[in-house]
């Protein structure tokens, strides 16, 4: 079978105007990126449509086709006669050079300019790193002309788009020292990379380039010697950083190798971030379609827990379904098959692993009472008991299953999953969170491990519980709580698969994001900057003179 990068090199696109056309996006609506992007800036929205998230279970090593799924999706749907949108995030580099690979799909579900999105794209995540990182600069040169705010301690970190475990720890050696008397001030600091970002995130979460502003004026950037916050807006440089952000705000157009429009804008983690692509364009999607379909980051655990208790929050939409992404193999890795051994029948492995995808099931079902539909990713080493014990085990959890062949046959193989969608979005349902935004930060916290997680309970380090009791103390309790955790396991512990019990969760760090609005709960050993495997995929990325791209994925 070709690659996916042949694949998406051999489709012929349709240029971006027609696309737009299918949504009713006029020209002067589109700001284009050559014959295949574009911008849009819709005067208003009307946020109408029926709303679908894909999410999946805790990730493994086999994949489990989360994007892929969501392309194929909304493929077969438009291949039924439906009007549709996807809403999907950007990808960012580090994954791109690392060990994930892109975000634009798999096989003939993707969605191209393919090499275009998995790389520099419209720009957008270099835009955010510049506006991050200038107002890094200014920090440090309000620090070095005298230091009027009397910053004593500095919380906002650098970024950039890429995978570099040498930049977890620095030491920065900043010239300020002598306007204080003293040979040199060093401080340690850290880089996050940049889909980790204050910033992005705010992007994500702005409704309009007027919240974009005063989001990023409410960015906390450190604490005074008196212990009071100090803010962006003191620092009188938020203008200038909305005025980089002022392209990178308007959603990105494109579509997917069978001319569905496709919204790709905004890329925060879902392991350390909250997950979701912008409000911007899921309001622009659900404007100019019928049905969109958007996908949240990792397991359901991370990306849709965060979608449901902070992004629908924010932008107040909430999903008409929820589709949990799996596969057989994927399955048998949480039970504890070897990774070697997953072509192989192994019912026992499977029965080991499905009460994963089932602990998903029941959160969507019982804590947000929303439908939901699984979709099992087929391979041909699938076999028919095992298919069967998928089915049954979803069937006895009150949930719908469909094995889907998205990967190979695109939109064809995904009719049957888009007709249980669309009959799911048919029944009337009322979301419901997993906390109220009113209890104190760490109830919060243990409502999402006990309710979402599984999980007995929390445990706390002295410094978050400190941080926890100044937050609540300065009048930010009730903000929305992000939790940054392994995406590998529903414990904070990535060895513990499938449905771990008796366990609890270690927050070791309280992070307030002022800008963006949230309280991050930094929990067991994840880390802010990701950093590379032995044999990252850079090593199998290469161009010919010609200009042909290989092994980009």
């Amino acid at each position: 079978m070709l690659s996916d990068i042949e694949i998406a090199e051999s489709c012929k696109l349709r240029p971006i105007t027609e696309i737009a056309a299918k949504l009713g996006i006029g020209e002067d609506e589109l700001e284009l990126y050559g014959k295949y992007k574009a911008k849009i800036n819709l005067p208003k929205v009307n946020p109408r449509s029926k709303l679908v998230l894909v999410t999946a279970i805790n990730p493994t090593a086999s994949g489990e086709g989360k994007t892929t799924v969501s392309i194929g999706l909304a493929d077969g749907m438009a291949q039924l006669g439906k009007k549709v949108c996807l809403a999907l995030r950007e990808p960012s580099l580090g994954p791109v050079f690392g060990i994930k690979g892109g975000a634009a799909g798999g096989g003939y579900a993707q969605v191209v300019p393919m090499a275009d999105i998995n790389l520099h794209f419209t720009g957008d995540l270099h835009a955010i790193t510049s506006a991050n990182n200038l107002l890094c600069a200014v920090i440090d040169n309000h620090i070095f002309r005298g230091n009027a705010l009397k910053i004593k301690n500095v919380y906002f970190k650098r970024c950039m788009d890429m995978n570099d475990r040498a930049l977890r720890n620095i030491t920065l050696n900043v010239e300020a020292g002598s306007m204080k008397g003293c040979e040199s001030y060093r401080r340690q600091e850290a880089f996050e990379i940049t889909a980790a970002s204050e910033i992005m995130a705010i992007l994500c979460l702005a409704t309009d380039l007027a919240d974009l502003k005063r989001r990023i004026a409410n960015i906390v950037v450190g604490e005074d010697e008196d212990g009071n916050f100090v803010y962006a807006r003191q620092l009188n440089v938020h203008g200038a950083m909305a005025t980089l952000l002022k392209d990178a705000i308007k959603p990105n157009l494109v579509q997917t190798l069978e001319g569905t429009p496709a919204i790709v804008h905004g890329g925060p983690f879902a392991n350390i971030a909250h997950g979701c692509n912008s409000v911007r364009a899921t309001y622009t999607a659900m404007t100019l379609s019928d049905y969109t379909v958007t996908e949240a980051g990792f397991g359901a655990d991370l990306g849709a827990e965060k979608f449901l208790d902070t992004k629908c929050r924010v932008a107040g939409i909430q999903p008409d379904c929820v589709v949990i992404v799996a596969t057989v193999k994927a399955l048998k890795l949480h039970g504890g098959a070897a990774k070697a051994e997953l072509s192989q029948e192994n019912l026992t492995a499977l029965k080991a692993g499905i009460p994963n995808l089932l602990k998903h099931i029941e959160n969507i079902k019982n804590v947000y009472k929303k439908p939901v539909v699984v979709a099992m990713n087929r391979f041909a080493t699938d076999t028919a008991a095992e298919i069967d014990a998928v089915l049954s085990a979803c069937a006895q959890a009150g949930a719908r299953a469909v094995f889907t062949d998205v990967f190979l046959k695109g939109g064809e193989g995904g009719k049957e999953l888009a007709a249980a969608v669309i009959e799911e979005c048919s029944k009337p349902s009322q979301l419901h969170y997993a906390y109220d935004l009113n209890d104190g930060i760490g109830k919060k916290i243990q409502d999402v491990v006990t309710k979402i997680y599984g999980g007995d309970g929390v445990t706390f380090s002295p410094e978050a519980q400190q941080k926890i009791a100044d937050l609540e103390k300065k009048g930010v309790g009730s903000l929305p709580v992000i939790i940054a955790k392994t995406q590998y396991s529903l414990s904070d512990d990535p060895k513990k698969l499938a449905r771990p019990e008796h366990f609890t969760v270690y927050v070791r760090d309280i992070i307030y994001k002022g800008g963006a609005g949230f309280i991050v709960a930094v929990a067991g050993d994840i880390n802010l900057m990701p950093s590379l495997g032995k044999i990252p995929a850079a090593e199998h990325i290469d161009i010919d003179g010609d200009g042909n791209i290989t092994g980009l994925s």
